[in-house]
Formats: structure tokens, C-alpha cells, sequence
């Protein structure tokens, strides 16, 4: 499978799962990835796919957008 870069985009992924109270491994396992996988989402290394990004939400209690919502100064409000 191909690995996709985030660029060090900033996610709110770490601070879900710590309010959920899972460790890294425990959320890999739930979501059915490595922890490396969860180790580079968290630090916006590695961009999931919408399956994992959906997975990763459904098991955080949260939605995508409260996960990955990009910052509104990087959208380009050249309104």
C-alpha cells in the first residue's frame, strides 16, 4: 500500500485518544494498523486513507472533521 505524506499538518488525533484514555497500541489494534501508523498520523507525518481517517473516528467517539479539519489560515480566506 502506498504511504501518503501529510507534510506535518497539525491533526487532534493524540488529543482524542489520550481523552479516550487508549494508548497507541490500543488504538492500532482497533483500527486494525500498525502503532508506527498511529505514531506518524499523530504527528502528521503520514496522511490516512478515508477508511482509517473514518475508523480512527468511529473509535475515538469523534467525527473526521473534529480529527483532521484543516486550519482556516491554510484554506486561503482570500474572500
Amino acid at each position: 500500500m502506498a504511504r501518503t505524506t501529510a507534510d506535518g499538518r497539525a491533526n487532534t488525533v493524540r488529543r482524542h485518544r489520550q481523552l479516550a484514555d487508549l494508548t497507541q497500541a490500543q488504538l492500532a489494534t482497533d483500527c486494525e494498523v500498525s502503532r508506527q501508523t498511529v505514531v506518524a498520523i499523530e504527528a502528521g507525518n503520514y496522511a490516512p486513507s478515508v477508511y482509517l481517517a473514518l475508523r480512527l473516528a468511529v473509535v475515538l467517539r469523534t467525527d473526521v472533521e473534529s480529527l483532521f479539519a484543516p486550519d482556516p489560515e491554510e484554506v486561503g480566506s482570500n474572500s
